[in-house]
This record gives C-alpha cells, sequence and structure tokens, in this order.
C-alpha cells in the first residue's frame, strides 16, 4: 500500500492523542503572535525602533489573515491538513530564525509578514484536521481545547518573553521560538495517522466561490471579527492603561497575562456545555451580554469602584467571553459548504477575525483619545457586542433551517 499523500508517514500507535499534538502546534504558532509585545522596549533600544514601527510590527503578523485567510484556507484545503500545518511550523521557524539576525526594522517587518503566512498555513487547517481525528461525540470538547490555543499562547509569552528577553536578549527569544517551531514540526509528522484523503478536492476558486456564495460563513466569520476585535483591545491596552493608573510594570504583565489566560476558562467551558447539549446561540448570546456589561463595569463604572474589582470586571471580560470562540469554531465546522471546504470556511473566518483584530484597537484608541480618557472604552466595546448580538439572530434563524451535523461525511481512519 502507498504512503497516504495527506499526512506524513507517523506511528501506527502514538503515545499521545493525535489531536492534542495538534492543538500544541497550534500554540506554538501563535506563540509567535505574542512574542512581539514582550520584546518592544528591546527592539526600541538595539534597532532603534520608533514607536509607530512597533505599533506596524505587532500589526503585521495580522496581514497575511486580513488579505488572504480565505485564499490560504484553500491552499491548505488542496495541500491537506497535515502536510499545511507541518510546511507552516517550518516556515514559521525559518522566519523566526531569520529574524533573530535581523539589523533593521524593514528587515524585520517583512520577516513579520512572513510569520503571518506561516501562522495561517497552521490554524486553518486545525479545526477541521481536529474533526476528523475525534471520535464525534467529543468533537465539541475538543474544540474548547483548540478554541484556548491563542490566549494561551498570548499568556505565556507575556509571562515568559520579558524573563527570557532581559536575561539572554530578544535575539534569543525569537531563536527559542523558532526551535520550538521546528520541534513540533517533526512531532506533528510523526504523531499524525494516515488520513483518509477521499476525492480530489475541487479547483482552489470553485472552493472560494462555495465558501462565500452561502450565508452561513459569513455569519460566523463577522461574529468572530466583532468578538476578537474587542478582546484585543482591552487585553492590549491594559498595561497602558495600568500604566496611566499607576501600576508598577513587574505587576502590570502578570495582571495582563492572567487576564488573557482568563479567556481559556470560557473556551474549554464552552466545549463542555456543547458536549452537555447547550444551544451554540445560547452561549453566544451569554458572551456578548457579558462582554458588554463587564467592560462597562470595568471602565464606565462608579467612580468609587475599587481597583480590585474593575480588574475582577475585566477578568470576567476574557472568561466569559471565551465561551464566544469556541462556539463559532463548532459553527464554523458546520457552516463550511463540504468536507473539502473545511480550511477555506475557517480561512474566512480567521480573515474577518485579523480584520476585527486590526481595527478594534484603533477605534478603543480613538475614543480614549477623544475623550481624554479610557472610560469611555465601554462604548466601542459595546458596540461590538451590539453587533454580534444581531449576528447571533441571524445565525439562530440560520441553525433552525440546518439542525444537526452537517451532511457530508468525515472519516479520521484509513
Amino acid at each position: 500500500m502507498s504512503p497516504n499523500p495527506d499526512a506524513p508517514r507517523g506511528e501506527p500507535h502514538p503515545r499521545i492523542d493525535p489531536a492534542l499534538v495538534v492543538i500544541l502546534a497550534g500554540v506554538a504558532a501563535a506563540l509567535h503572535v505574542g512574542k512581539l509585545a514582550p520584546a518592544i522596549p528591546a527592539l526600541r533600544d538595539a534597532l532603534h525602533i520608533s514607536l509607530v514601527q512597533a505599533g506596524f510590527l505587532l500589526s503585521l503578523v495580522q496581514l497575511a489573515g486580513m488579505s488572504a485567510g480565505l485564499a490560504f484556507g484553500a491552499v491548505a484545503d488542496g495541500l491537506g491538513p497535515g502536510r499545511s500545518m507541518v510546511l507552516g511550523l517550518v516556515l514559521l521557524g525559518t522566519a523566526s530564525t531569520a529574524g533573530g539576525f535581523a539589523t533593521s526594522a524593514a528587515a524585520l517587518m517583512i520577516l513579520r509578514a512572513c510569520e503571518g503566512f506561516g501562522f495561517l498555513l497552521v490554524v486553518l487547517p486545525a479545526p477541521g484536521l481536529v474533526r476528523r481525528l475525534v471520535d464525534p461525540l467529543h468533537v465539541n470538547r475538543v474544540l474548547g481545547l483548540w478554541g484556548a490555543y491563542m490566549p494561551l499562547a498570548t499568556a505565556l509569552a507575556l509571562l515568559a518573553g520579558p524573563a527570557w528577553i532581559g536575561a539572554f536578549g530578544w535575539r534569543s527569544w525569537w531563536w527559542l521560538l523558532a526551535a520550538c517551531s521546528f520541534a513540533m514540526a517533526l512531532w506533528l509528522a510523526r504523531a499524525l495517522p494516515p488520513l483518509a484523503r477521499g476525492a480530489a478536492p475541487a479547483p482552489w476558486f470553485e472552493r472560494l466561490r462555495r465558501t462565500v456564495s452561502v450565508p452561513a460563513p459569513w455569519l460566523v466569520a463577522l461574529c468572530f471579527a466583532v468578538y476578537a476585535g474587542q478582546w484585543l483591545a482591552v487585553i492590549g491596552f491594559l498595561p497602558s492603561i495600568y500604566q496611566r493608573a499607576g501600576v508598577p510594570a513587574a505587576l502590570s504583565g502578570p495582571l495582563t497575562a492572567l487576564a488573557a489566560a482568563a479567556n481559556i476558562v470560557g473556551n474549554v467551558g464552552a466545549g463542555r456545555l456543547l458536549h452537555r447539549g447547550h444551544r451554540p446561540q445560547r452561549l453566544l448570546t451569554i458572551g456578548f451580554v457579558a462582554m458588554a456589561l463587564a467592560s462597562a463595569a470595568a471602565f464606565a463604572g462608579d467612580p468609587g469602584l475599587p481597583a480590585w474589582a474593575r480588574y475582577v470586571a475585566v477578568l470576567g471580560f476574557s472568561a466569559i467571553g471565551g465561551l464566544i470562540p469556541t462556539t463559532l469554531f463548532s459553527l464554523a465546522v458546520r457552516a463550511a459548504p463540504g468536507e473539502e471546504t473545511l480550511s477555506t470556511t475557517i480561512g474566512w473566518v480567521q480573515q474577518c477575525s485579523a480584520c476585527g483584530q486590526f481595527g478594534g484597537p484603533p477605534l478603543v484608541a480613538w475614543v480614549a483619545s477623544a475623550s481624554g480618557s479610557w472610560q469611555w472604552t465601554w462604548v466601542a466595546t459595546g458596540a461590538c457586542s451590539l453587533a454580534g448580538l444581531g449576528l447571533v439572530a441571524a445565525i439562530t434563524r440560520w441553525l433552525a433551517t440546518t439542525p444537526g451535523v452537517p451532511a457530508f461525511r468525515s472519516s479520521s481512519r484509513p
């Protein structure tokens, strides 16, 4: 029997669940998204990078998702999930290795954009691959773990980055994460079992057309955009908010990392609730309402509200809001028009999410600048939540007409 073309050859009985290795691969890829924030002070000193250039370095990793998420999803569908993820990890490792040798902001920006494309090749096929590797009865619970890959990586980078960079420098931080990516590529290649590929996929332009010509992928993608934009805006500006409030720098980093990590609670919880039969539209509604209320409490609450209570509200904003991404990932798998468009659909979701992450922070920053303080942040986040609730109403109507699981068949066996 010839080797399967869809995935790298692996051990017949891997000791660790392949689905868990897929999730860890997502964390390894997402570390490259989060690695820059703790390195900005060192980069500004070493390469004389301006604050504006640092801002572009932060956002350039989203350029790939904003401009080519849908197209790279189609590429991932054509390559097959295993090949795509391994190739993406190798690209991330290569770009990060080269980035450690960069001597100018321009070179670092180019390599940062390359990392964005590698990131897409890793994360776009992952939910569909998890779906193929896991028993259908447990898919939602495992997707709950997958939904936590980004906040987990963000928290790890915020916690480990400052200490590592302080001890060994920013270049070794780039090389460390490059080594993690290369090691993860090898592990994933060995851990994945042979996967049934099925019929040859349709041409890439046909997969694109099928994905964007039906409403369901649009609803899920736009819902993800309004969630991701407000979450990143609040978490991303927390250090600046704390600095203005007089919180010591040594404390603001761990507090921000904890707020990011709180999102994991909602992601994992959503997977368990979906597994128990809770309706996805109810979880989405709870998530958006909680984000709106928690943001109002954190930023527009009673002036006499103690700082610890406002921080608890931020934790609630992140934790309960975490119900949203896992629920949307489960819906994205259902929204795909067919088996061969899974990564294409996730790519469209990722593209809209990247647009939300690109536009959300500037919107919140503009509101803060116009008002002279952060107390009106809740207006911007509340508008995002209100838009999300409108999309949830449309998703509810879609689910009412397409109950159950997708009609197309998935297989996790040769």
